[in-house]
């Protein structure tokens, strides 16, 4: 499976096809935005998902973890949905979580949806953390003062090939910022064209699109921009109808 090499301040880093960010010489993996127990966090609200969407992502990271073989990850912000979402994980998904956690140096950092540690899974908690010259944090600063390393945004973006326009979540970044894509099976994403997205790179952008078999790096010139060919934008958030 085709991987993609991104360089963020000059440390090389790994851009997996499920969604992970690998960085080899510091045995790190880092995520972005699992959202887990998102569905029953839905349910509450009277909006049903099937509940599978926390078994879906530990799967998926499962693989990757086994992949990669990290002494040390970090959850770059909205680990879970909600601030109870650790409350309501149900015992075999508990059970799993707790594991990856204590076979591994594991951080949470806080982010927008979960700004309180998850209960009881173990694990440390941090705002931010600075690793080589690199800020890891879950919202990006608009004016970092360095590089950094973020989540939040969702990022995807769209491109056509023969004939036919493909979406997918993405990495996005330049050589001092590095945005993650959603990991998270029920998590949408915002256009790399979005201001909220593309004005953090004034120079410019390449985008690393997640698909079927591997990562594909291309630069901001390549890519399609939303609103046309079966995508409809909904409060900056690009949906496919397929």
């Amino acid at each position: 499976m085709r991987r993609a090499w991104l360089r963020c301040d000059g440390a090389l880093l790994i851009a997996d096809p499920a969604g992970a960010l690998v960085w080899p010489e510091r045995s790190l993996l880092v995520v972005a935005d699992l959202h887990l127990e998102k569905a029953s966090a839905l349910a509450r609200r009277g909006t049903l998902l099937p509940p599978y969407d926390t078994r879906s992502t530990l799967a998926r990271l499962e693989t990757a973890l086994r992949r990669w073989r990290p002494r040390r990850v970090i959850s770059l912000g909205d680990g879970f949905h909600d601030g109870e979402g650790s409350v309501r994980l149900a015992p075999d998904d508990r059970a799993r979580l707790e594991r990856l956690i204590a076979a591994h140096d594991w951080l949470w950092l806080v982010g927008n949806h979960d700004p309180d540690p998850p209960q009881g899974l173990g694990g440390r908690v941090e705002a931010a953390v600075r690793i080589a010259g690199i800020t890891l944090r879950h919202v990006p600063d608009r004016a970092p003062g360095g590089a950094e390393i973020a989540g939040h945004l969702h990022p995807c973006a769209s491109v056509t090939v023969r004939g036919r326009r493909l979406h997918r979540r993405c990495f996005v970044g330049d050589e001092r910022r590095l945005l993650l894509p959603a990991f998270g099976s029920y998590t949408g994403g915002l256009d790399v064209f979005d201001p909220a997205i593309a004005g953090l790179f004034d120079g410019g952008f390449r985008a690393a699109l997640l698909g079927a078999r591997g990562v594909h790096p291309l630069p901001h010139h390549r890519l399609s921009r939303p609103g046309a060919h079966g995508l409809r934008e909904r409060r900056g958030f690009i949906w496919s109808q397929a």
